[in-house]
């Protein structure tokens, strides 16, 4: 393992995933700039997805463990899109996540603090970064959480 973000990662107890192909007709990131906007990330782990709806069969806590993943495979694909080197890293300017959620549940923020409080305790003040947190019907593959980011690199 190599860099300072890697080495912080690994004290952390975590490994980043490789980045995986993408299951449609678009591509994982786009770099405009110093920009880099990486497409919506699902909470997949290991080939097995999190699957749920919060506020139906699934916790609070369990939807804000499945953003952490979300935002670890977010990392997964900016390591891909730095050609390997996620010390290029910035900052996270915004992340955009969506909660599938039923009619009534109301936490969609705290689901999503899964993640961003993973990017702060990561990378510290280069992961914090604007939010939104969106509720909706259904997500693609029954999965619970899904996130998209934009991230600054040098």
């Amino acid at each position: 393992m190599s860099g300072v973000i890697e080495k912080r990662l690994s004290d952390l107890g975590v490994t980043l995933p490789d980045a995986p192909a993408p299951a449609a007709n678009y591509v994982p990131a786009v770099q405009t700039g110093d920009l880099v906007w990486i497409s919506g990330q699902i909470s997949a782990s290991d080939g097995n997805l999190i699957t749920g709806k919060l506020g139906s069969d699934m916790a609070t806590e369990a939807g804000a463990a499945a953003a952490k993943i979300c935002a670890i495979n977010l990392l997964a694909q900016l390591r891909t899109a730095c050609g390997g080197d996620l010390d290029r890293l910035v900052r996270v300017v915004k992340l955009t996540g969506f909660v599938n959620s039923d009619s009534d549940f109301t936490e969609q923020p705290q689901v999503i603090n899964g993640a961003s409080d993973f990017l702060v305790e990561a990378l510290g003040d280069a992961g914090r970064h604007a939010r939104a947190a969106v509720g909706v019907a259904s997500l693609p593959l029954g999965v619970a959480v899904e996130i998209e980011g934009v991230f600054q690199i040098k």
